[in-house]
């Protein structure tokens, strides 16, 4: 029988703040994607170009070709990187590395819009991020630039989209956030039923997903994954003396979920609430597919302690795949030119294999 190739994909990728890490790792990355995979930059082309020539021993500057149409990124020869700058060129003193600018700030905002809706549009399959500045962003004055609190917020706005959900994977953990950019002191009002049903039915949606289409050299893995739905409070509240979110909130909750991930034909086994401390360490040791969390620093902190640098971002219940790296522009490492692009090679793997499902 013969073997079906892989089908082609083209990611739009949006370069981050210029003046950070987020230009470099995009570059690097996208000149090592597979031959079936063709990537669009989307940002300025000074800025590209400079960082191309500053890693010219992983990138051949030569294999950067700009484009006028987005679409040409599909007929591009292999090993080639498309660059499209939907915007006006950056003067030099606006990227300085190191030293973010309010041009920047309007520019990486644009940038991300742009490829937003080329993915929209179809003239790409998924989009990836790069690493933005949200307080670069906020204070460019640009348009919808005083409601920037991160780019989920924001791609659920700009998309109309109902419902969005945060996750982060790397090859050991997967997790999804019941709340995601909220002050610590807000976030028992925000754990609601719904909150804890949506976010636990996208996680079960992505393990589905990403079971369709294994990793390289995955090793395979039970028939229906395993979701722990961590606690908010100590040790799961103890029956109500340490906080009554776990019986009020939180399993309400997982019951809607049951009933959503039942009625749509997705298979997963829901076991919780786990105390948080136990439901990260069982998963990361295997006896869990994936996490949801209450809260940002619940997901993030063992994230970065296990996959620092090769986490990946999602945006789940999106129109459009999304994925970006989670880490921040390095501002103190950008003149360097020593970033490691592990976590947009990861985000553009992601992507791809979430395209091809």
């Amino acid at each position: 029988m013969t073997k079906l190739k892989p089908t082609p994909v083209t990611l739009a990728v949006s370069i981050g703040c210029p003046s950070g890490i987020g230009p470099e790792v995009s570059v690097v990355a996208a000149a090592g994607v597979p031959a079936n995979v063709r990537v669009l930059l989307v940002g300025d082309h000074g800025v590209v170009a400079r960082a191309a020539e500053s890693r010219k021993d992983a990138v051949p500057v030569a294999r950067i070709v700009r484009v006028d149409d987005p679409g040409q990124a599909r007929s591009l020869p292999a090993g080639h990187v498309a660059l499209y700058q939907p915007t006006r060129a950056l003067s030099p003193r606006d990227v300085r590395l190191g030293t973010p600018s309010k041009a920047g700030g309007a520019a990486q905002l644009a940038w991300v819009d742009a490829v937003c809706d080329l993915v929209a549009h179809g003239d790409a399959d998924a989009m990836v991020t790069g690493p933005v500045s949200k307080e670069a962003i906020v204070r460019s004055g640009a348009p919808g630039s005083d409601a920037f609190l991160g780019h989920t917020e924001h791609l659920q706005r700009r998309l109309g989209a109902r419902e969005v959900v945060m996750a982060f994977w790397t090859p050991k953990l997967t997790t999804a956030l019941a709340t995601t950019h909220l002050s610590l002191a807000d976030v028992p009002r925000a754990i609601t039923p719904a909150a804890v049903a949506r976010s636990t039915y996208w996680l079960a949606w992505l393990l589905a997903r990403l079971a369709e289409t294994p990793r390289a050299g995955a090793k395979s893995k039970r028939d229906l994954p395993r979701v722990a739905v961590s606690a908010l409070n100590p040790h799961a509240g103890e029956a109500g003396l340490l906080g009554r979110e776990e019986t009020t909130r939180i399993t309400p909750g997982m019951e809607r979920a049951r009933a959503r991930l039942a009625k749509n034909g997705v298979g997963v086994e829901l076991v919780g609430p786990v105390p948080a401390e136990s439901a990260f360490r069982l998963a990361v040791r295997g006896d869990f597919d994936g996490v949801v969390a209450m809260y940002h620093d619940q997901a993030t902190i063992p994230m970065k302690l296990i996959g620092f640098g090769e986490a990946v971002n999602i945006s789940l219940g999106l129109p459009i795949l999304r994925t970006s790296v989670d880490h921040g522009t390095a501002y103190d490492r950008a003149a360097s030119h020593t970033a490691d692009a592990r976590g947009m090679a990861e985000a553009m793997e992601l992507a791809v294999r979430l395209a091809r499902g």
